[in-house]
C-alpha cells in the first residue's frame, strides 16, 4: 500500500475504538443501579454490536427485559491493557451507552447510542455511525505478542530506536519499553524517576500484515542505526556497564 492523501499516522477515533472491542477480554456492565464484570462473555459482530452471554440468573437480563424498549439503560465499560509492563498500563477506557435486546440463548444484544473513547491526549465522543463502519486494526490481535516479543527478546532494538527520539523527551529517561503498536506505527513509552511520557514512530506506510509490519520496522530500525545515538541514554549504557 502505498501513501494516499487519506493515510494519517494514527487510527482515527472509531477504528481505535474498534480495536478496542475486538481486544478486550472482560466487560463492566451498568444497569438499573446495579454493575457485573463480565470474563470471556462478549463476542462483537462486524457492525461493532456488543453481544453479550448472560447467566439465566443474571439481574442484567431481568433488568433488559423489563427496560422500556428503545430507552438507554445500560453502560458497557472495556479497558485496553499494555501487554508489556510499564506504568498506567490502562492505555485506553472505552464506554457504550444503550439499550440491551434480549436475543435467543440467553444473549444481550447492545444498541449503542453513545460512545466515549478516553486515551492519554483525552476524552472523544465516537459517532456511532463511523464506529459501526470501522474495522478493527489489522495487527490488534498479534499486538500483544508483537509487544512482549520485541520487549523480551530484543531490548537492544528498543534502545537503538530511541534514537529517532527528540534528545529532550528523553531527558531523565530511566526505561524505554514498547507501548502500542498499530498499523499506522510504533509508540514507546519513556518513564523517569515520577513521571512517563509517550513517543509515538510513525511508519512510513500503513502496515497491513506482518509482513508487511516486519518491513516497516527494519525500515524504523534502518533511521535508527544511521541516526546518532541519543547522549543521555548513551550515559545510561555507560553506568549499567561499569
Amino acid at each position: 500500500m502505498g501513501d494516499s492523501p487519506s493515510w494519517t499516522a494514527a487510527p482515527s477515533a472509531a477504528q481505535r475504538a474498534r480495536s478496542v472491542l475486538a481486544t478486550a477480554w472482560s466487560c463492566a456492565v451498568t444497569a438499573d443501579g446495579g454493575r457485573e464484570e463480565f470474563v470471556g462473555a462478549h463476542t462483537v459482530d462486524e457492525d461493532g454490536r456488543v453481544l453479550l452471554e448472560v447467566p439465566e440468573d443474571s439481574a442484567l437480563l431481568a433488568a433488559a427485559i423489563c427496560a422500556p424498549r428503545g430507552e438507554p439503560h445500560a453502560v458497557l465499560e472495556f479497558a485496553d491493557v499494555a501487554p508489556v509492563p510499564v506504568r498506567s498500563r490502562i492505555r485506553a477506557r472505552l464506554w457504550l451507552a444503550g439499550y440491551f435486546v434480549p436475543e435467543d440463548g440467553g444473549r444481550l444484544a447492545l444498541r449503542a447510542t453513545r460512545l466515549v473513547l478516553r486515551q492519554s491526549s483525552g476524552a472523544v465522543v465516537v459517532d456511532t455511525d463511523d464506529f459501526a463502519a470501522a474495522e478493527p486494526d489489522p495487527l490488534a490481535l498479534a499486538e500483544a505478542h508483537l509487544l512482549t516479543h520485541l520487549a523480551d527478546c530484543h531490548s537492544d532494538a528498543v534502545e537503538r530506536l530511541t534514537r529517532l527520539v527528540d534528545h529532550a523527551s528523553l531527558h531523565g529517561a530511566v526505561r524505554v519499553q514498547p507501548l502500542a503498536v498499530d498499523r499506522h506505527g510504533l509508540t514507546l513509552r519513556i518513564e523517569r524517576n515520577r513521571a512517563h511520557g509517550d513517543v509515538r514512530l510513525p511508519f512510513h506506510t500503513p502496515a497491513d500484515d506482518l509482513a508487511q509490519l516486519t518491513e516497516r520496522m527494519h525500515a524504523l530500525l534502518a533511521q535508527a542505526s544511521a541516526a546518532s545515538c541519543p547522549r543521555a541514554l548513551q550515559r545510561q549504557r555507560t553506568d549499567r556497564d561499569r
